[in-house]
């Protein structure tokens, strides 16, 4: 692996180097996936980038195709630790935090209580199918995702810094489930969405996973590594006009607005709230330095804009009624929105 260069003054010449270390290692990234992942490459980019802005991801997508492969693998380029938790409606808070122990001391006799770790103490976690477990439960894994530590016994633990969740839904079952409120539903940056694959991809896959190829993934990059890449997300420069364009996205999904659109306003109960925003800015400041780009576009911006907003808009009866979906309103709403003076290098 090679060591990123130090990117402690901005503006500086490091920054355009630590840019072009960013996009390197998201090409091998993608090189290392790509030996045992077929195909989903928009579904490895927005994974990519959540982890990059320190966001976390809901994968929807039907059974079968490859999400804690694709989670696990990343992992593993990534020398993270990884856990999968399958959330089931018995599973309780300690499941996944953990639990004190009574641990007796064999020479004093003394008996205390100890904290065990639950599965929740790892880098990266896969929560699948998160939406069949109680909110009780479901309200554990995502203060850890909020807060990034764990409160037990009275005590706060602390998560790793590069704690990333990747939670699961699976869209064609629903009875017996506890979908997730709007409220927690924001806590996830992205909504990603995974869908069959093409004819070619899926022949391709066919026959890597029937044979007896055992293939090696190579380590990309590292905890410490990844923690000063998220420190250049945060520092990348946003025109104005980016920031303008991403808030006028955001307040055009938003039926109560004055000057809201007469769809928006027949189609959608509410739109998305300040955080979209804020999630937009990050991810198109992570997109661009994956690029190798030291500035963000409304280009970056536009791309980002349906992961954030389909968990974040609520279609209402006449959308549902008119076979009209979220993804369909958020494609129109990017139509409409002006893009100002352009884009330069900043």
């Amino acid at each position: 692996m090679n060591t990123p260069p130090d990117i402690s003054a901005p503006g500086t010449s490091q920054d355009l180097e630590s840019a072009r270390f960013l996009a390197e290692a998201y090409s091998r990234l993608q090189r290392e996936l790509g030996k045992v992942i077929v195909g989903q490459q928009r579904v490895i980019e927005e994974l990519l980038i959540a982890v990059f802005a320190r966001g976390h991801c809901l994968m929807q997508g039907v059974p079968g195709l490859a999400k804690t492969l694709l989670v696990s693998t990343l992992a593993r380029t990534m020398d993270l630790t990884f856990r999968r938790i399958q959330f089931t409606p018995d599973l309780m808070p300690s499941d996944i935090t953990g639990t004190d122990i009574l641990q007796e001391d064999p020479e004093t006799g003394r008996r205390t209580f100890e904290f065990q770790r639950g599965p929740i103490f790892a880098h990266m976690i896969l929560a699948d199918e998160v939406n069949r477990t109680p909110p009780k439960t479901q309200a554990a894994l995502l203060q850890a995702m909020q807060e990034r530590q764990v409160t037990a016994g009275g005590r706060t633990f602390e998560l790793p810094e590069t704690f990333f969740v990747l939670a699961t839904q699976n869209p064609i079952e629903q009875e017996g489930t506890y979908p997730l409120p709007e409220a927690q539903l924001d806590r996830f940056m992205f909504m990603v969405l995974v869908n069959y694959p093409p004819r070619d991809d899926e022949l391709e896959m066919l026959k890597r996973t029937t044979g007896a190829l055992h293939v090696e993934v190579e380590k990309v990059l590292d905890a410490p590594r990844i923690l000063r890449l998220q420190d250049l997300v945060r520092r990348v420069p946003v025109g104005d006009h980016v920031f303008q364009f991403a808030l006028d996205i955001v307040r055009a999904t938003r039926p109560n607005e004055p000057d809201a659109s007469d769809f928006v306003r027949h189609w959608l109960s509410w739109g998305a709230g300040p955080r979209a925003g804020q999630y937009m800015i990050l991810a198109g400041k992570a997109r661009a330095l994956m690029q190798g780009r030291l500035h963000v576009t409304t280009d970056d911006i536009e791309a980002v804009a349906p992961p954030v907003l389909r968990h974040r808009i609520i279609p209402n009866f006449n959308a549902e009624a008119e076979g009209i979906t979220a993804e369909q309103i958020i494609a129109k709403i990017l139509t409409l929105i002006p893009r100002g003076p352009g884009d330069r290098l900043l």
